[in-house]
């Protein structure tokens, strides 16, 4: 594993444990087995490491937007299977992109927020394709919500992201709640 790679897992144990502003260079070094000084070879502070893990998160998830299906339904659904998949296989990374997202600092969450609304427009798009009598903000609304019930799993107890056939029915959940978009 390079340096980098070590880094970037190091970071994102300590975050979940401790919170991005609970921890300092010093102790991310040593607990990948560096100085913190030896650190800033690789990145320029923390602020840099988290944006690196951010903009990770974001390249896996953004890699699920293209090709558009010419199917809306089944679009939607590979939208919704990628993202739950990504949720379950990475909670500890979404918790702390859900509880650290304000600590993220210019210029980063400024390249990081224009990453994240490609993404949702992608999904806004492939909902609407799915529900064409929804108003937009219904849409978007639509779109927020079922990003966040799927994200949600990252506070969970964590034996119920042991659960059987979780991908399922986190899917389902999903779904079945842009299905009330439907109904107007």
């Amino acid at each position: 594993m390079d340096r980098e790679r070590k880094i970037l897992d190091t970071a994102a144990v300590v975050f979940y444990e401790k919170g991005f502003h609970g921890v300092g260079v010093d102790e991310l070094g040593k607990r990948a087995g560096l100085s913190g000084p030896a650190l800033y070879r690789h990145f320029s502070g923390k602020d840099d490491i988290l944006a690196a893990l951010f903009n990770e998160a974001l390249d896996e998830l953004l890699s699920a937007t293209a090709p558009v299906h010419e199917d809306p339904d089944k679009d939607l659904d590979r939208l919704i299977r990628h993202h739950v998949g990504f949720a379950i296989e990475h909670r500890h990374l979404v918790s702390i992109y859900q509880r650290e997202d304000r600590s993220l600092v210019d210029p980063w969450k400024r390249q990081f927020d224009r990453r994240r609304r490609k993404y949702v427009d992608r999904w806004e798009s492939a909902v609407a394709r799915c529900f064409p009598g929804a108003a937009p903000d219904d849409i978007a609304a639509g779109t927020q919500a079922c990003l966040g019930v799927i994200f949600c799993i990252a506070y969970w107890p964590a034996h119920l992201a042991q659960t059987p056939a979780l991908a399922d029915l986190l899917a389902a959940f999903a779904a079945n709640g842009l299905a009330a978009l439907r109904r107007g």
